[in-house]
This record gives C-alpha cells, structure tokens and sequence, in this order.
C-alpha cells in the first residue's frame, strides 16, 4: 500500500473518529428515544459512557431505585402505577439495562416490555400477586397464591395442570378447592373435607368391602359414578363374586 493511500485512510478515520464523538447521534444512530427521553435525543453520553455502551449507574443518577414505581424523576406522586406494587425495590442487583431499551431502533434487540423473574431476590420470586392480578374465572377466584404449581414465570399458558386426569369435578364433587385442598396446598389433598366423608365412615364401608388400603382415595375413584371404581371397588367385588 503506498504512503499516499495510507494517508487517505488515516485521515478518514480521523475524520469518522471526530464525526462520531461531536455528533454521535447522527453517526451512530440506534433510532430514536422513548418519548420520556426524548429532551436527550442528542446528549448521548447522558446514558453512555464512552467506548462501553449504556451505563446503569448513569440511570440511577436520575431514576432513583428506591422511587421507581412511585415518584417521578421530578419527585411527584405516581398517581397511576404500572403494576400494583413497585418491584424495582425488589431486584437483585440495579442493571437497568438488562431489560430495558431507550432507542426505537429498525429492529429492538429485546422485545418491548422484557421481564426476566429471575432478576427478582428470592423471597420475592414467589409473590406473584403483589404485582400480577388474580384472574377472575370461577377457577382462579378459589386460589389464592401457589401459582407456580400450575403455571411457570417464563409463560403464564400452557399451565401444567388439568384436574380431569386426577379426578373429574362432577355432580357433589363440583365444590371450592379448599374443600380439597387444605390452605390452597395443591400438592396434596383430602377426601374429609366433606361431611359425609369422615376416617370413620370411609374405613367401615371399605373394610366391608374386603377393602385395606384406602389412603390414596383417587387411585380407585376418578369420578362420583359408583360404578366406575377401579382396584377393588364394588364392581370388582361382583365381578370376582360371578367368578
């Protein structure tokens, strides 16, 4: 390469190094600020720090984490919260970044609104409903927390849980979960929720029954259709009886 082409290419870096330090937002341009940010369109390095990229610590100088959620950068009231609770107070460590993006480039790196839970300290992880609301079908109005036994905190659908499988919710066992499922622990359950079904009662009639082990109550009922009983209900005591 000869001196002369050096030259030339030297100074057009020199040139894009100075273009790009004194009008950064038109050399290096991501797409326009979220309109909260809008009065820095062309203070760059309000955000940035120089060769690094966006710094946090330049956030914070401005949205305090204690306030967010609940006051403004000029500290009024917020008088309308995104969420229920604010839940910034509740993150491990402040990198704003990680989740959120200012510039409304061509195409955003990360999708508008990005959580990851695991952003969350621990004892907070499981709180879910201090920032999600409950939903309201006749399902979801019985429960209160646990929400992690059916659903996981990346997706809220598809839910792990369908109580047919289990145990199907017909004719009088068409009742509150709680009846069920004692303090909406849904790991376990118990058939002496109701008043018919008292240790007393279930132990006389199975043990008429030539029936001994009784405990897990759906591995022989799945339904309230008395016919229907596998593993040594009544049906399989006639049967054995026509042998």
């Amino acid at each position: 390469m000869s001196r002369t082409l050096k030259l030339i290419l030297a100074i057009n870096l020199l040139v894009l190094a100075v273009l790009t330090f004194a009008y950064p937002h038109l050399m290096v341009g991501p797409g326009k600020l979220i309109p909260g940010h809008q009065q820095l369109d062309t203070d760059c390095f309000a955000c940035h720090a120089a060769l690094t990229g966006a710094d946090s610590t330049k956030c914070v100088s401005c949205h305090m984490p204690a306030d967010i959620g609940r006051k403004t950068t000029q500290g009024a009231p917020v008088l309308k919260p995104l969420t229920s609770t604010p839940f910034h107070q509740e993150l491990i460590s402040q990198d704003c970044v990680a989740c959120h993006s200012d510039h409304a480039g061509v195409k955003r790196y990360r999708l508008q609104g990005y959580f990851d839970h695991a952003l969350l300290k621990k004892e907070t992880n499981n709180q879910c409903q201090t920032c999600h609301k409950s939903p309201t079908d006749a399902l979801h109005k019985q429960i209160t927390g646990n929400c992690a036994q059916c659903h996981t905190q990346q997706k809220w659908t598809p839910a792990t849980f369908e109580h047919n499988k289990y145990f199907v919710l017909d004719r009088d066992h068409n009742t509150t979960c709680v009846t069920c499922h004692v303090r909406n622990d849904y790991s376990r359950y118990t058939c002496y929720g109701c008043h018919e079904h008292t240790p007393a009662n279930i132990r006389r009639e199975h043990i008429d029954e030539g029936i001994r082990q009784f405990d897990n109550c759906v591995e022989c009922h799945r339904s309230a259709d008395e016919n229907d009983i596998k593993g040594g209900g009544k049906g399989d005591r006639g049967k054995r009886e026509a042998d």
